[in-house]
């Protein structure tokens, strides 16, 4: 029996979420499985993956093949680096206290590229909605400037028709 890691879809159409499940390569995608890891939302700014490291490295360990996507998934929530450095562990290269430091160092950083992405997203998004805000604004000072300009000429113009009107009426009485 072959075992594999991968994505079980939920959601309704066009609003996906996953399972992330361990599941015997004959099942059908959506259907039974052995183990639920966790959970990924993709349509959430950066993608939602909540996942349970100790239970996909032990499948890992067992010789679980992830699917492509989930290799993915695996590999940005650091369980994969953790299967890593636990194989150092095993071929004595260093303690599993090392091992353990290095991944909480490497989640640190992790963490923190994530926060930034998540704080320039929104960042981005704020300033995309000012300067939509901003836009309209400007279209309707234009249109206001054009609407004054227009009743400033219609004014001149009448007061040309009245001094030409006066013009007349002075050169009439005049003869």
């Amino acid at each position: 029996m072959s075992v594999k890691i991968r994505l079980q879809r939920h959601g309704s159409k066009k609003r996906p979420f996953y399972f992330i499940v361990v599941a015997n390569t004959t099942a059908p995608r959506d259907g039974k499985f052995i183990e639920k890891l966790g959970t990924y939302n993709p349509l959430t700014v950066p993608a939602t993956i909540r996942i349970n490291r100790e239970r996909s490295l032990h499948w890992l360990t067992k010789g679980a093949e992830p699917t492509n996507t989930c290799r993915r998934i695996l590999s940005f929530k650091g369980v994969l680096f953790l299967k890593h450095l636990m194989r150092g562990v095993s071929l004595g290269l260093f303690d599993e206290a090392t091992a353990m430091e290095k991944f909480e160092q490497w989640n640190g950083e992790h963490e923190a590229l994530v926060a930034r992405r998540e704080e320039a997203h929104r960042k981005h998004k704020a300033e995309k909605r000012q300067a939509t805000i901003n836009e309209s604004v400007r279209m309707v000072e234009a249109k206001n400037a054009e609407k004054e300009m227009a009743a400033a000429a219609a004014a001149e113009t009448a007061d040309d028709a009245d001094a030409t009107a006066e013009a007349t009426e002075e050169t009439a009485a005049a003869e």
